[in-house]
């Protein structure tokens, strides 16, 4: 049993605070209201000043496993989620082997279980090997619980597979999250095309290579009835061409945003730093302005981090030669405090909608909410504290993140799942 005094309650649906007690009984929430009388044998905490959540859920996760866990596993990605307070994830199914049959995700899902404090649910890919030629095991998936097909890490090619996959699928009541991009146009995948490539002497990519892709498969989904979720927007021109499928109300489209596609441009990328090299690659401060917009306008239904771990060995590599990626899920709910919350740019009401309801909803969820006779699976974050980002502090195995060893506003202080304490500052 636990009560939080005082606490500062954070929903979906209002940017003003309610300043309550919340009284938590064998892992859901038995009261809310002011003055709570202390039941006996209560744990109490003073939750004074802090903010009291939904716990947040990445719905496009790099978990590494199996077959690359020199850079993630199962359990240090799920710690990572844990210390920056999410408590559900769903991993990418780009592999060894790739996660395209009913074995494959039947190996994965009792790792899980075994290896995880937090639910962990799989994608799994449109092609088997993510080849984009033959239609993965897409039914025995479907048995064991999967219900986003992807073969994220590149494009499904061949527009007619993706087609017969969505007309197949949507039957089973799956979708499909889309990785947007033209191979013939990305060159080496290495940064945009614009000031910061030519300044550097490397081919960039083109934003139109991602753009061509977003409005190919929503024009594929309007065929088939299927509902496409775009992955990693990052461009003005992409969110826009969203913008205008959703206004024609005739296709079920979503689209997600990562934190490092909001915060940062091909500025940063200053001398060959690879911890600012990803895929889709960092665009111009308008592309960020526009995201940020189309974010708060519902446009982008949620926010993902794509937490992409990989060894230091790899990163240290030239610019061309590392691979692309950041890691997220230590940082994503500090550093969206850091640079929005607190300046402002929108509230928490934005924070839950798109980490922690609209993600849960994309995997049809229950939504995790501050209410009574709901699951107790939320947060405290202390806006008055900081958290330094060193090796120590970060749970993910790898640290390949332009905020090592760099201070931010906020601080994760309490997650809770049932009757669970997951983690206690």
């Amino acid at each position: 049993m636990l009560l939080l005094q005082n606490a500062r309650i954070a929903s979906e649906n209002s940017p003003v605070l309610l300043e309550a007690d919340v009284l938590i009984v064998e892992g859901k929430i038995q009261d809310i209201g002011n003055n709570l009388a202390i039941p006996e044998g209560a744990r109490v905490i003073d939750a004074r000043g802090r903010i009291l959540m939904p716990a947040m859920f990445d719905a496009h996760v790099h978990f590494r496993a199996p077959g690359f866990e020199a850079k993630e596993t199962i359990t240090t990605g799920s710690e990572a989620a844990i210390n920056g307070g999410i408590t559900g994830v769903v991993m990418m199914p780009n592999t060894r082997p790739a996660i395209d049959s009913a074995m494959v995700v039947a190996t994965v899902l009792d790792n899980a279980k075994h290896r995880s404090r937090i639910p962990i649910y799989t994608s799994g890919c449109v092609t088997k090997d993510r080849q984009g030629k033959e239609l993965a095991e897409i039914d025995g998936m479907r048995e064991l619980g999967v219900k986003m097909l992807t073969d994220d890490g590149d494009t499904t090619n061949d527009p007619a597979v993706l087609l017969r996959a969505m007309q197949y699928a949507t039957e089973f009541g799956m979708f499909f999250a889309s990785h947007c991009e033209v191979p013939e146009l990305a060159g080496p995948r290495a940064l945009n095309e614009g000031v910061m490539s030519y300044r550097l002497g490397i081919k960039g990519s083109p934003a139109c290579a991602e753009e061509i892709i977003i409005d190919r498969d929503i024009r594929l989904a309007h065929a088939a009835g299927a509902h496409v979720h775009i992955q990693h927007v990052s461009s003005k021109l992409g969110m826009e061409t969203i913008r205008w499928w959703k206004s024609r109300g005739d296709v079920k489209v979503t689209a997600e945003v990562a934190p490092h596609h909001l915060l940062f441009t091909e500025e940063h990328i200053g001398n060959y730093d690879t911890n600012y090299k990803m895929n889709p690659p960092l665009r111009t401060q308008a592309d960020c302005d526009a995201l940020l917009e189309g974010l708060i306008e519902g446009v982008l239904d949620l926010i993902a981090t794509d937490h992409a771990p990989h060894t230091p060995y790899e990163k240290a590599q030239d610019f061309i030669s590392a691979p692309n990626g950041i890691t997220g899920l230590d940082t994503a709910l500090v550093s969206l405090y850091h640079y929005f919350v607190e300046p402002a740019k929108f509230g928490w009401d934005v924070v839950v909608k798109r980490y922690s309801a609209e993600p849960r909803r994309l995997m049809g969820l229950p939504v995790a909410a501050i209410e009574v006779g709901q699951k107790a699976e939320c947060l405290l974050f202390d806006t008055e504290a900081e958290t330094t980002f060193t090796r120590e502090f970060m749970k993910s195995k790898s640290h390949n993140t332009p905020f090592l060893d760099q201070t931010l506003k906020g601080r994760v202080d309490l997650v809770i799942l049932g009757t669970e304490i997951l983690l206690e500052r």
